[in-house]
């Protein structure tokens, strides 16, 4: 499995006129691999993350194909970017098309708000494999909560294609054609539940402090909640801040990965391998909040020493603490009655829990087992938050997570 690999990024070239009627014609850009650039004061304004999928894996190329990604904003701003990712493929990736406008409703775009993405001002981009790729500004205001379509064409057979595969949020796909400036979304006549190729949004002078990278796998990926409703608890939680004066608030990059795991590679990169691309170089981030462990408990090989835990949460903080960022300890949440369950493992997440509350490496504690474990069966979650299967949240409990998060501790 490929690690976190460094993110290449544009020149910053805000192109004013860059409508889908107004553009001018450039040509290919293509993202170099061995010329960093150099660090510099943006000359726009403050970046901040606003939205996140971190990549979990690959599917099928889907050449000639145009996919239309759905992705549900936590703070507005004056201007937007988008972040691209061929990290997990095995070849250059090639667009011929970005798109981002604001979504009225299902695939069909906000008449007017339509504006192609560029990079070092060209509309055409090569990523290499193992890569991000941020884009120019695009021109395109955007409000806290809104809906945003991020739109790509892959002419050619690129190999496999880096998505975010449980979305839980109906995508589009027209199957041929560059339909990528689309308003009207009628070419859409497929639909998926993941995410491909784009893994976030930043916005230009939001009205926050920063930003909060919830870091994790199912249960903060939204695994439980309703699909299409943004009900996840990083979703509530951006509800939560969206009420605090602009000092105070922070846009949420949900960094959930399906099947994560803390210790080793299973769905996508392990916590260790991938903290850096998903988490500490991510725009304007302060914090970041950690809930990783319960599926190298109850999986395949199953972790058994609480030791590996504390060493890695340790490795994490120290990593976090290097870029000046805070973390956040979540508990390991109840999952009695599933069927990775069994006394030897629970056991495991008590102790993982112990050091945990203790404070250990921490710089605050979030005890998310406290909050939705069942008073009478506390290895098990209250039957109001059980989506079914004994593991995952439904709405309420997704909530429930949300609501214990201390908006304080956040800074």
């Amino acid at each position: 499995m490929v690690g976190a690999r460094r993110v290449v990024v544009g020149l910053l070239v805000f192109v004013l006129g860059a409508g889908v009627g107004t553009a001018g014609t450039a040509g290919a850009a293509t993202a170099d691999a061995s010329a960093p650039k150099a660090s510099a004061p943006d000359p726009f304004g403050t970046w901040t993350g606003t939205w996140e999928a971190a990549p979990s894996g690959t599917a099928p190329a889907q050449p000639g194909a145009s996919l239309r990604n759905v992705v549900h904003l936590s703070v507005g701003g004056s201007a937007t970017r988008v972040r691209l990712t061929n990290r997990l493929g095995t070849a250059p990736l090639r667009l011929d098309a970005v798109t981002v406008a604001l979504r009225e409703a299902g695939p069909d775009a906000v008449p007017g708000s339509m504006r192609v993405a560029t990079f070092d001002g060209a509309r055409t981009v090569t990523i290499p494999a193992g890569e991000d790729l941020v884009s120019d500004p695009v021109p395109l205001a955007v409000t806290d909560g809104a809906d945003l379509l991020v739109t790509v064409h892959t002419p050619d057979d690129s190999g496999p294609a880096t998505y975010h595969r449980a979305a839980g949020q109906t995508n589009y796909r027209a199957p041929q054609g560059n339909r990528a400036a689309d308003v009207d979304g009628s070419a859409y006549t497929a639909t998926t539940t993941s995410w491909y190729y784009v893994t976030g949004v930043d916005v230009l002078d939001a009205p926050a402090a920063g930003s909060v990278v919830t870091f994790g796998d199912s249960l903060t990926d939204g695994n439980g909640s309703t699909r299409d409703a943004n009900h996840r608890w990083p979703d509530r939680l951006a509800e939560r801040l969206g009420t605090l004066p602009s000092y105070r608030r922070l846009g949420v990059l949900n960094a959930g990965v399906s099947g994560n795991r803390l210790l080793r590679d299973d769905v996508g990169p392990s916590a260790l391998s991938r903290l850096d691309a998903d988490a500490l170089s991510r725009s304007g981030v302060r914090v970041l909040i950690v809930l990783e462990g319960i599926n190298d408990i109850k999986g395949t090989p199953a972790a058994t020493d609480p030791g590996a835990f504390e060493s890695a949460y340790r490795t994490l903080v120290s990593r976090a603490h290097a870029h000046g960022i805070r973390v956040i300890g979540a508990t390991l949440t109840p999952y009695g009655g599933n069927g990775g369950y069994t006394a030897a493992r629970e056991a495991v997440r008590q102790k993982v829990n112990v050091f945990i509350r203790g404070g250990g490496p921490f710089d605050g504690v979030v005890d998310f087992d406290a909050a939705v474990r069942d008073p009478g069966h506390p290895q098990r979650i209250r039957a109001g938050y059980d989506c079914g299967d004994h593991l995952h949240f439904n709405d309420a409990g997704m909530r429930a997570l949300a609501d214990t998060v201390d908006l304080t501790a956040l800074g």
